[in-house]
């Protein structure tokens, strides 16, 4: 749920010993998604059903580690995106399949080698009143079976000043109701949300709006858990405010905004090569989930959106062949109403996850790993180049013309696949040749870019 956009390690550490939290919490901070394959699809407002064979089908063999899924919560009814992040139960029955549909779908990923991360919706509760997408009859402050008036802060009010830290997390997102994370009840109601989704597979959350959560509740939530799994926390920065992304470092992951803003500044802006500095003022690299854009940010036009064409596709590139962060690709559908819901048949889907550039990159990232970035090259402006050791190779073109040069890398020579352009299983037509120094002959053509690692 979009924000209306300083405790340090060390301090938080002492808020939460003081909490009575610090000795007690049987998990540590992840700093990375677990595993060899980090990258994380997010399949946004995708049915369960359409989920699952999608790792199937796509999301397994391009070599994912993670699929990102939408609020497994009853919420309110209506066509719009927004609905889903409106939760009237924890009840799995809402419009994107029901606890069968759900179970099925996280049990097809993890035969594909895919582990999923579902969306929790925890700061708040529903607006408004009526019957939920599963029958359940709600008013505000009142969600039966789950939470009544007493769970929720005293501040009945919109969030209206972002340097005061009480108005952010205890006052009112938009007019939802917003859940008292301080009480125990509310905090053991919500781990025992989470437990049961783990209970059916799931191996990680996002958790929605933990801006608006304080560091210390969101810790006492996680720690009532036996086995949190991956947890990633959409913290979104703003100069000067009151709460800073920092301040959750401690607990997972947290999604870098800044990124997104950067890359669209670069891309847009025809001086990609100020992205040899897309690191400097961010999250620390193991902190930090990268991505191009989410459903918030192409609607409020703070990143690029798939309506970019070659650049949000090049910016997707740079994300998966640079070593900051792990990267998360978002795959929405195309809209020009902001407050549209998704399609409901099979067109209208962006498929950015299935893109063959994108998925030509996901195995790049696989098989670099966390090799360092070397051989970095620009012209200064729309063009740039770098290895990862001895274990990669890509130049992008952001120019209006071709880019011929010869190109130092640190890979061995041999005959290489362009995995931008190839086929997952044929290589025919484009092969590029390293020669025994280290040097490549290339002509990478305007808006695109040519990708090389050892394990093609």
């Amino acid at each position: 749920m979009q924000q209306r956009s300083r405790v340090l390690g060390g301090a938080l550490a002492g808020v939460l010993a003081a909490a009575g939290l610090a000795t007690v919490a049987p998990w540590s901070s992840q700093a990375a998604p677990p595993g060899e394959k980090t990258v994380t699809a997010t399949l946004f407002e995708w049915k369960y059903a359409d989920v699952a064979k999608a790792c199937t089908d796509q999301l397994g063999p391009a070599g994912y580690g993670f699929v990102e899924v939408s609020p497994a919560s009853e919420h309110i009814q209506g066509d719009q995106w927004w609905t889903s992040y409106q939760p009237v139960s924890y009840k799995i029955a809402g419009r994107l399949g029901d606890r069968s549909a759900f179970a099925s779908m996280v049990s097809a990923c993890h035969g594909a080698g895919v582990k999923v991360i579902a969306d929790a919706v925890i700061n708040h509760m529903a607006a408004g009143s009526g019957t939920g997408t599963g029958g359940t009859q709600y008013t505000k402050y009142n969600y039966p079976g789950f939470y009544q008036d007493q769970d929720f802060h005293g501040c009945r009010k919109n969030i209206s000043n972002y340097g005061d830290r009480n108005d952010v997390q205890n006052c009112e997102l938009v007019g939802l109701a917003d859940l008292d994370t301080g009480s125990d009840y509310v905090r053991t109601t919500i781990a025992k949300y989470l437990n049961d989704l783990r209970s059916l597979g799931v191996d990680g959350f996002r958790i929605d709006a933990a801006k608006h959560i304080s560091a210390t509740d969101i810790s006492a939530i996680k720690s009532k858990m036996s086995d949190p799994g991956y947890w990633v926390q959409e913290v979104i920065h703003g100069a000067g405010e009151a709460v800073q992304p920092d301040e959750y470092t401690g607990i997972g992951d947290v999604d870098e905004f800044r990124y997104g803003g950067h890359l669209k500044s670069a891309f847009q802006g025809g001086n990609i090569a100020q992205l040899r500095s897309v690191a400097d003022g961010k999250l620390g690299s193991d902190k930090a989930r990268t991505f191009v854009d989410n459903w918030d940010t192409e609607r409020n036009g703070s990143t690029l959106t798939y309506k970019d064409g070659a650049a949000h596709t090049l910016a997707n590139v740079f994300m998966l062949a640079s070593p900051y962060g792990s990267p998360n690709v978002y795959s929405g559908y195309e809209w020009s109403d902001k407050d549209a819901g998704p399609p409901s048949g099979s067109g209208g889907w962006t498929n950015e996850h299935a893109k063959r550039e994108i998925t030509g990159m996901v195995g790049f990232r696989n098989a670099v790993g966390s090799a360092e970035l070397t051989d970095w090259w620009d012209n200064g402006g729309s063009a740039l180049a770098f290895g990862r050791g001895k274990a990669g190779f890509v130049a992008l073109n952001n120019g209006d013309g071709e880019l011929s040069r010869t190109f130092a890398t640190s890979l061995p020579g041999g005959t290489y696949c362009n995995v931008v352009k190839a086929a997952p299983d044929d290589c025919g037509g484009n092969t590029v040749t390293v020669g025994d120094d280290g040097k490549v002959q290339l002509t990478v053509h305007a808006k695109s870019a040519v990708a090389l690692h050892i394990a093609r």
